[in-house]
């Protein structure tokens, strides 16, 4: 990832990959004009122990709300909506939960009210909704830069298996950055390479990938030790249960680990979700596989 940039955003160098699992949403329209009912669906997060406090997550904030409401600012649409998302996606975990949800938004507005809308406009909609929206208004596997607008279509991984593990504890996106802004500001280092070198190494075996995280390089070196302490425990443990690669998604707080073979990323749900257990952690643990690519395939 590059530094801030003059709009206060930062430029990215970074390999976005879509994964089998993660978070449902029912879309339907209704006779209400202009109204929107928004049903959450908290029980799926019972058992990573992210479910927020009641109240703690104004509508307004919510990131579906927010899609339809500039869905409708972009198009004029005034047809009633209702609503149901089933939540997985642990909150704070740098896998793109709010970010899926509001790009599924989109995409099923579009087929249920504007099915002419160009890919262009709903991709700008994406774009005001977050940097990481875009991308999943295509899924599959992309090199994504810029502030997330540049997306370039890659080869998703084939025959590997994911093993996502949530540490008990979320991730401030915008806390993670400043703690990497103040990191460069000492150090004066900033990021070296070809980002479209590093992409076309996706297609190579994991176990050769030079892939690092900005984020993960600052929170093991400084700043919350505790939490560097925890993600260097679970990255050992998942490279020493056979993961080919593994690393931390996003700005934390899930790491990942990328496994060549079906059983040892089996081996590796089951031997650390039993770990866990007897240790009486709150860590969360999910086998899945990387999506070729999603597509409309949220619209039914």
């Amino acid at each position: 990832m590059q530094g801030l940039r003059p709009d206060g955003y930062h430029d990215l160098e970074s390999i976005f990959v879509g994964l089998a699992w993660g978070d449902t949403l029912w879309v339907e329209r209704t006779l209400e004009e202009g109204g929107c009912t928004i049903g959450m669906d908290w029980s799926g997060l019972r058992e990573s122990g992210s479910v927020p406090a009641e109240g703690a997550f104004p509508v307004d904030q919510n990131s579906v709300y927010r899609a339809v409401s500039r869905f409708r600012e972009e198009t004029g649409f005034q047809g009633g909506i209702r609503i149901r998302v089933e939540k997985r996606i642990p909150l704070g975990a740098g896998l793109g939960g709010g970010s899926s949800d509001a790009a599924s938004t989109l995409l099923a507005l579009r087929c249920l009210a504007a099915p002419e809308l160009a890919q262009e406009r709903l991709a700008e909609m994406a774009l005001a909704l977050g940097s990481d929206v875009p991308f999943f208004l295509q899924g599959g596997a992309a090199f994504v830069s810029g502030r997330g607008e540049r997306i370039v279509p890659l080869e998703a991984p084939r025959g590997v298996a994911v093993v996502l593990v949530y540490p008990g504890f979320s991730s401030d996106t915008g806390a993670a950055f400043r703690l990497l802004d103040e990191a460069r500001r000492e150090s004066g280092a900033g990021i070296g390479g070809d980002g479209l070198e590093l992409a076309a190494a996706l297609a190579e075996h994991p176990g050769s990938w030079p892939y690092t995280n900005d984020f993960l390089r600052v929170f093991l070196e400084a700043g919350d030790t505790d939490r560097g302490r925890v993600y260097r425990e679970v990255l050992e443990d998942l490279r020493s249960l056979g993961a080919d690669f593994a690393g931390l998604s996003g700005a934390g707080s899930v790491c990942f680990g990328v496994f060549g073979e079906g059983s040892a990323a089996e081996n590796a749900e089951q031997a650390l979700s039993g770990r866990m257990a007897r240790a009486d952690q709150r860590y969360w643990v999910q086998k899945t596989f990387p999506l070729a690519y999603s597509g409309n395939g949220v619209v039914e």
